[in-house]
C-alpha cells in the first residue's frame, strides 16, 4: 500500500475484475482511480493474487482526467470512470467508458459523455446492466446514462437537479455524493450531503428514467452530511 500511495496522488476507489487462470488459480485486476495532477495520470492497475495476498506495483492502465470513482460492468468487460471536472461541455463533468483487456488489464477508451452536472464523484451500474447512474457533487444533481451492448455510454436519458439547503457552509446548496439501487432494482437512492437528505427515486431500467418517490426523501440530522451508504443484503435496511 505504501508503494501505491507513493505512486498515485489520491486512490479514491479500487475495484476488481476477475481473470481466470490455469490450474484453478484466480487473479484479480485492481483498478485505482486518482486525481490527475502532479505525477498522477489517470487510472492505474495492479495484479492481486488471492492465494498469496500479493499485490503488484501499480502501472498506468489508461490516461484519464480526474477519474475519482470507478465502476466495473457486471460482465467484467467494461469499466466506467467519473471524471470529476467542471470543464466538459457546458460546465459539466463527464463519464468515460473503457473496454477491459482481460489478459493484460489495460483499458481501451470507448467513449466519453457528459455527466450533466459539475464534479461527478460516483457511478454505479444498475442490476440489469442497461444503465449507469451518476451523482454530480458540485452540480448537486443525478443522471442516468444508457449502456449499449458494446459498453459505450449514450447521452443522459434522465437528469434530476436537486435544490434546497441545510445548515450553511457546504450545505448552503445541494451536493449529491452517491447514488445506489435497491436489491430489486426498482428504486434509486441518492445521498445529498448539502441537503442532509436521502432522495428516493422510482427507477425504470428499460427507459432509463427516474421519478420522485412518495415520499420523495428521508432526512438525516442537520449537519450530518450523508455521503455514502450501503443496503443490507436482505434489502430491508439501509
Amino acid at each position: 500500500m505504501r508503494r501505491i500511495q507513493a505512486f498515485v496522488l489520491v486512490a479514491t476507489l479500487a475495484v476488481l475484475a476477475a481473470a481466470k487462470k490455469p490450474a484453478g488459480k484466480t487473479e484479480y485486476f485492481v483498478y485505482v482511480g486518482t486525481y490527475s495532477r502532479d505525477q498522477s495520470k489517470g487510472i492505474y492497475v495492479c495484479r492481486f493474487d488471492a492465494a498469496s495476498g500479493n499485490l503488484s506495483a501499480p502501472r498506468l492502465a489508461a490516461e484519464s482526467e480526474n477519474p475519482s470513482f470507478l465502476a466495473v460492468h457486471p460482465s467484467g468487460r467494461f469499466l466506467y470512470a467519473a471524471n470529476e471536472v467542471d470543464n466538459y461541455g457546458d460546465r459539466t463533468g463527464s463519464v468515460t467508458a473503457y473496454a477491459v483487456d482481460r489478459k493484460s488489464g489495460d483499458l481501451k477508451l470507448l467513449n466519453r459523455v457528459s455527466s450533466k452536472g459539475a464534479g461527478p464523484c460516483y457511478v454505479t451500474v444498475d442490476r440489469s446492466s442497461k444503465d449507469l447512474l451518476v451523482a454530480n457533487y458540485s452540480g448537486g444533481s443525478v443522471a442516468v446514462l444508457p449502456i449499449g451492448a458494446d459498453g459505450r455510454l449514450a447521452e443522459a436519458s434522465a437528469f434530476v437537479q436537486h435544490s434546497g439547503s441545510s445548515v450553511g457552509g457546504r450545505q448552503r446548496g445541494p451536493h449529491a455524493h452517491s447514488i445506489n439501487l435497491s436489491s430489486d432494482n426498482r428504486f434509486a437512492v441518492a445521498a445529498d450531503l448539502g441537503l442532509d437528505q436521502l432522495l428516493v427515486y422510482r427507477f425504470d431500467p428499460e427507459h432509463g428514467s427516474l421519478a420522485p418517490n412518495d415520499p420523495p426523501y428521508a432526512k438525516v440530522n442537520p449537519g450530518a452530511g450523508p455521503r455514502h451508504f450501503a443496503f443490507h443484503p436482505g434489502g430491508r435496511y439501509l
